[in-house]
């Protein structure tokens, strides 16, 4: 499938499963804890899933590993690999995201998220006050993936 984002590039995403091998430069999460979808707050761009780039030696799914931990706590039960989605930047940089369902076994406090404020739950994104959502939250891609998580199965609400 293929649309344009709110800053007007083309975005193409294709559906994955765990056949597929991911190969992203970056991850996303939609964490599932408790029968509730996990959020981090941005520091600066509000409550949004947490995610984050691929490092160096690193596969797709440390990434999201390390990501959900360090943003949320949260350490992953089992993930599925759902979605891959490009954005066709104006520079030509690469930006491809991989995007995993994790079920959540736990959620460890820690004194340190780095750039976020930490775990956050909500049963539904529209539970979450308008004036705190990430743009992130609103964007078409990542509520598409979500849409496929319910559809899936993963998450029930």
């Amino acid at each position: 499938m293929e649309f344009i984002d709110q800053d007007d590039r083309r975005v193409t995403m294709q559906y994955k499963t765990d056949n597929d091998i991911p190969n992203g430069n970056h991850v996303l999460a939609i964490p599932i804890f408790q029968n509730q979808l996990l959020f981090t707050k941005h520091s600066k761009r509000g409550i949004e899933f947490p995610g984050g780039k691929v490092e160096i030696n690193e596969t797709s799914q440390q990434a999201i590993a390390r990501e959900l931990y360090e943003e949320t706590g949260g350490k992953v039960e089992a993930l599925y690999y759902i979605a891959q989605y490009q954005v066709h930047t104006f520079d030509k940089s690469l930006f491809k995201k991989d995007v995993y369902v994790i079920k959540v076994k736990s959620i460890e406090h820690k004194h340190d998220y780095l750039e976020t404020e930490g775990p956050i739950l909500f049963h539904l994104v529209n539970e979450i006050p308008e004036h705190q959502k990430s743009y992130l939250i609103k964007d078409e891609a990542i509520l598409k993936c979500l849409e496929r998580v319910k559809d899936l199965g993963y998450y029930k609400y």
